[in-house]
């Protein structure tokens, strides 16, 4: 039976070494004077932040800074950012940094041009397509530059508002490896493991398609190689560039297929706990992996060998384990912690979290069907 399949990248991407500097011929592309930088405070205060503004400034454009994005980005940052953005009348919106400041460029420029609150198109996508956003990542891992969903903490209702829509996608992506050289051990740990559950999880759920599959699998392959010299030496260009295009991949991969199990768990657990995204997906990947494991035992041998595992002589089954296997090395090597109760999970509120989890849209795409109590026994697994 031949495969059918739709696929979908609406952002245009630009990678390589120097790419960042070309920042104001990109806003020429797309037009508009009137630009509002969204960025974090640690962003905001870099030499290549700081340049880039030089060089807007320099090419005749205006613009404001909205540079108050804390972690998992709330409402009210969004309120904050749009409120600055009509107010001097903007045309175009840049992130720099992280997925919180990217999902919070992505999640103003959507305000920018629809009625209403941010919270009214969760689960409803928006009627009119997003003000034009150019995405520079600063990390590895989230891939909230070419993917088109936003994610906004509700912090009175305590979950966090994954809104998805093609018309949320940045119309363009600057990917440059000298960018993200700056970035500190622990959080090129915690992006790197994000990119890699991105990878294993399109990869695996039933709603993959050939392309991305390839995109996953090379993902997979990239992270492995270079996270571990990307962590331990951060000016090691050639591990930065590694992981910085195997987040591309994983991005590509999971635009396309979405995710499955981890990241169903991973959204009301954010909720509840001040976790970092990628910290959680990467305690939660190896059992959600064994959980799954037995429904698509083929993939996973795949999945050891892109790891570098040798799987000669191994049955089906010992293959598969490698790959999990793998995934709790890296994970140790790079300093994750090994538990939920680590990071400030309470085993009490699983059963609330694994009620909100069972509704998440990544349920129906998980290799396996969990239950509730399947998804609390995966998170016990590694309290």
């Amino acid at each position: 039976m031949y495969p059918q399949f739709t696929f979908l990248i609406p952002t245009k991407i630009y990678y390589g070494f120097g790419e960042f500097k070309k920042v104001a011929d990109r806003v020429r592309e797309i037009g508009g004077e009137k630009i509002l930088v969204v960025t974090d405070p640690v962003i905001g205060k870099t030499d290549f932040t700081q340049s880039m503004l030089q060089s807007l400034e320099e090419n005749g454009f205006i613009y404001k800074v909205y540079d108050n994005v804390e972690p998992n980005p709330a409402v009210r940052h969004v309120e904050e950012g749009l409120q600055m953005a009509k107010g001097f009348g903007c045309e175009l919106i840049i992130g720099i940094g992280g997925g919180s400041a990217l999902d919070t460029a992505k999640a103003i420029a959507v305000m920018m041009t629809n009625e209403g609150k941010i919270g009214d198109y969760w689960g409803n996508p928006p009627k009119n397509a997003a003000m034009p956003v150019i995405a520079i990542p600063t990390t590895a891992g989230t891939s909230s530059e070419i993917t088109w969903v936003t994610v906004v903490k509700d912090e009175e209702k305590k979950v966090k508002m994954g809104i998805g829509s093609p018309k949320l996608a940045p119309a363009i992506a600057i990917y440059d490896p000298e960018v993200t050289k700056t970035m500190p051990p622990g959080i090129t740990a915690s992006t790197g493991m994000d990119a890699l559950t991105h990878a294993i999880e399109a990869y695996t759920n039933i709603n993959n398609n050939p392309v991305a599959e390839l995109a996953a699998l090379e993902a997979v392959r990239l992270i492995s190689e270079n996270l571990r010299p990307a962590v331990a030496k951060g000016d090691n260009l050639k591990a930065r560039h590694g992981v910085l295009l195997g987040t591309l991949f994983a991005g590509i991969a999971f635009a396309n297929a979405v995710l499955g199990v981890v990241h169903a768990i991973t959204s009301p657990l954010g909720g509840y706990f001040p976790v970092p995204h990628g910290v959680v997906n990467a305690i939660l990947l190896p059992p959600a992996m064994e959980y799954n494991k037995n429904a698509c035992i083929d993939k996973f041998v795949k999945i050891a060998e892109a790891m570098g595992e040798n799987i000669e002589g191994l049955s089906k089954l010992e293959a598969a384990d490698k790959a999990i296997e793998a995934v709790k090395r890296l994970s140790k090597d790079v300093g994750i912690p090994e538990s939920l109760s680590e990071i400030g999970v309470k085993e009490e509120l699983l059963p609330e979290i694994a009620a909100e989890a069972i509704k998440n849209v990544n349920i129906p795409l998980n290799p396996r069907q969990p239950s509730e109590k399947d998804l609390i026994q995966i998170c016990k697994a590694v309290i």
